[in-house]
């Protein structure tokens, strides 16, 4: 009676312990090449940023032009430059950032700190601090982007001036990236001139969606 009983306990214990198999094998089947797949870098992140964000296309952050699914006259522009993050972190060359620091990845590849831009207006930025410049000397005809090169300083087109605010100080409350003074002091009023509007909030959510987080600027839960 008791090597039945014993017998019964086995053969019911081991069924248990082969339906908990086949589950976490039909489990991680479905999950694990999601986790795998998951963008770990910003250049794994670049197809992503596109599909998630302009599908077909969408306006670019500089000079406001419409541009096409797959246009190669665009390029992703990183509000907060690295070359900032670069100093902060003191991790090297870009490439040895990279190589070197998971956190540098992780603040490259932040999606609230990307924008679509003509190749052009994004060469010319470079890491320039955003200013406001006077005259109006655009740097192409068609593209309102005031660039001061002795200076070092770029002004934006005023539609997005709250757009390239609400990035930076996100960027600097997230990573502790550290904005001087003067500029932080420059993206709150531009913060408060040029409030977030419907594009700008659905983009949010959008990342959000894939990332997992908010920009709060853009929220209303930053003054």
């Amino acid at each position: 009676m008791l090597l039945y009983f014993n017998a019964c306990h086995y053969a019911r214990s081991e069924r248990i312990l082969k339906r908990a198999v086949l589950f976490f094998l039909i489990y991680f089947s479905l999950v694990s090449p999601n986790l795998a797949a998951k963008p770990q870098n910003y250049l794994e992140q670049i197809a992503i940023f596109w599909q998630t964000l302009y599908p077909n296309g969408g306006t670019d952050l500089y000079c406001a032009k419409r541009f096409a699914k797959y246009d190669r006259g665009y390029n992703i522009e990183h509000v907060m430059p690295m070359a900032w993050v670069k100093k902060e972190l003191k991790c090297g060359t870009r490439k040895q950032c990279r190589e070197r620091s998971v956190r540098f990845n992780q603040i490259e590849m932040d999606m609230h700190n990307l924008y679509p831009s003509d190749k052009g207006a994004n060469h010319e930025r470079l890491a320039y601090a955003f200013a406001e410049i006077p005259g109006e000397n655009w740097w192409r005809d068609d593209c309102d982007l005031e660039i001061d090169k002795h200076k070092r300083l770029v002004e934006p087109r005023e539609a997005v001036r709250g757009d390239i605010a609400r990035a930076a100080l996100y960027m600097e409350e997230r990573w502790e990236i550290p904005i001087y003074q003067r500029q932080r002091s420059l993206l709150l009023k531009w913060h408060r001139e040029d409030p977030p509007d419907a594009h700008e909030r659905w983009r949010n959510s959008q990342i959000e969606a894939y990332q997992g987080n908010r920009n709060p600027w853009i929220d209303g839960e930053r003054p």
